[in-house]
């Protein structure tokens, strides 16, 4: 009777570990299937080089400005709709002014070669090269939308950003006076007028991005102020 007693515990036993095992295994079954689709569905992310990665957080920096503005562009913010951690945003730009500063050079540098590029391609005359600059100027500030005079504005907030501003606007003053200086003669390109010309520039593609004037208007006048003021030095 013992005997018999302990088989039948020993069966009772066994088909209890049969049956849990075939539940466990079904769970894995499950498990393994969804995991699956997950990696089918959502493949493993490409790490990206330092490069790559710099050019993600500018593009994504550019996009919280265009939907949210200047003030909310913040290094944590753009970690977050990045999908990124803080650190990896601090590793490439450091701080804020950090990251503003690198908008406004990528600005400029894009300005800057949409301008020579033009300038290559232009009439040999002083109205040719007039339009051209005016028309690269005001189309540079619209294609950025309302993005740059919210980083422009937020440069003026701090020495540092204010100074590297000053530097890239000096840079487009030198530029344009190589430009005219062929066209007054013996005379010499005021510098009050360079500054001048580029007030004008600044506020006419501001008014054209906000919509109170249009872009052919703004590129008209401020071609015909640059005439003016090569002009006035021939």
């Amino acid at each position: 009777m013992h005997f018999e007693s302990s088989c039948f515990v020993w069966i009772a036993n066994k088909k209890t570990i049969l049956y849990t095992f075939s539940k466990l295994l079904l769970v894995y079954k499950n498990v393994k299937c969804r995991l699956m689709k997950h990696q089918m569905t959502n493949p493993p992310r490409r790490r990206l080089s330092r490069e790559d990665r710099k050019r993600q957080l500018l593009d994504v920096a550019w996009e919280l400005i265009r939907k949210e503005g200047t003030d909310a562009l913040t290094l944590g913010h753009l970690a977050e709709q990045a999908g990124v951690t803080k650190p990896v945003v601090y590793d490439h730009f450091g701080s804020r002014n950090g990251l503003l500063a690198a908008l406004y050079k990528e600005y400029d540098a894009r300005q800057t070669a949409v301008m020579d590029a033009a300038l290559r391609e232009s009439e040999p005359t002083l109205r040719g090269k007039a339009s051209v600059i005016a028309a690269s100027y005001v189309g540079c500030v619209l294609q950025q939308g309302n993005e740059i005079p919210g980083v422009i504005a937020a440069l003026a907030g701090a020495p540092e950003l204010e100074k590297i501003k000053r530097e890239y606007q000096v840079i487009f003053i030198e530029k344009c006076r190589d430009v005219f200086t062929p066209f007054v003669g013996k005379g010499t390109i005021a510098i009050a007028g360079l500054w001048a010309m580029l007030g004008a520039a600044d506020a006419l593609s501001n008014a054209a991005a906000a919509g109170d004037i249009t872009p052919k208007q703004a590129e008209d006048e401020l071609s015909e102020t640059i005439l003016a003021m090569v002009g006035r030095n021939v």
